[in-house]
């Protein structure tokens, strides 16, 4: 694997590999590792011949009190687990980089609708911040697919609509949430989380998985089932930001003749804020 941090080379070693014949896959993240981010890689050899990674903490997509100070980051180690998972070339540009001119100055890509409420509710101008690094990276490499984990299932949403109405030559695939023994979510801010609530922090994938059962039994029933799952958690110490029921493509509004849905969550323990999702159908 090689580490490039310049635009210049990222694109002469991905145009050696295209006229070699090569199927390019892209996999951007923002460091700090995990076996969710492993996965993807994996995946990705699986699919294509050369595979690019990117590791750049992307200050646009931070708000003001949000944690990119601190956001870790673990570089070496993130090299060494890339190299054991196949990839090819690892681009860590620096800020200066991506946004030469300036944040301030830099086009923005704003994607309507599926960037509205959840997430983009509590984060605003996140979704912004995430299709213009995602569409700038999609520009840079070039590359014939992309993967993303599932986890953040908004963001998928998102950068999926943001390449069906740009046009973009590129496959966005989703993968399924990798998750610990316990069912927790694999996030780099698990981190975060002291011992007692790491103990905790499954809970949220449990209580979603018991809703989407009584969602199923009862598909009428949905928002009283949805405030006492709130409350359960909220009594269980994991403060709620967020729980809805969605429509599980184009994340609107549960009509009563979709059978696909998805619910997402997002609770603070602490000072941390965890999100997770689970799909379901209720035929």
């Amino acid at each position: 694997m090689i580490t490039v941090k310049s635009l210049r080379e990222l694109r002469a070693a991905v145009s050696r590999a295209r006229s070699e014949g090569k199927r390019i896959a892209l996999v951007p993240t923002m460091g700090n590792l995990h076996a969710g981010h492993i996965a993807l890689v994996e995946k990705a050899t699986q699919r294509a011949d050369f595979v690019v990674a990117s590791i750049f903490v992307n200050p646009l997509q931070f708000g003001a009190n949000e944690d990119l100070d601190k956001y870790p980051r673990t570089l070496v180690a993130d090299q060494e687990k890339l190299v054991g998972a196949g990839c090819h070339l690892l681009f860590t540009p620096d800020v200066e980089e991506v946004y030469p001119d300036g944040m301030q100055q830099q086009t923005r890509v704003s994607v309507p609708l599926v960037s509205e409420g959840l997430c983009g509710a509590s984060r605003p101008g996140h979704f912004e911040g995430v299709a213009t690094v995602v569409c700038k990276l999609f520009n840079m490499v070039q590359p014939d697919l992309a993967l993303f984990g599932e986890k953040d299932f908004q963001q998928l949403a998102v950068i999926r609509k943001l390449v069906r109405d740009l046009n973009l030559p590129i496959q966005v695939m989703g993968e399924p949430t990798v998750r610990a023994a316990d069912g927790l979510a694999l996030s780099s801010r698990n981190g975060y989380l002291n011992e007692s609530q790491r103990a905790l922090a499954p809970l949220l994938y449990r209580t979603l998985q018991q809703l989407a059962e009584e969602i199923r039994r009862q598909p009428s029933a949905q928002s009283t089932l949805l405030a006492a799952a709130r409350q359960q958690l909220e009594d269980a110490g994991l403060r709620p930001d967020y729980l809805e029921l969605r429509e599980a493509v184009q994340l609107r509004e549960v009509q009563d003749s979709d059978r696909q849905l998805v619910l997402l969550a997002a609770v603070y323990l602490g000072t941390t804020r965890l999100i997770d999702n689970l799909q379901f159908s209720l035929d």
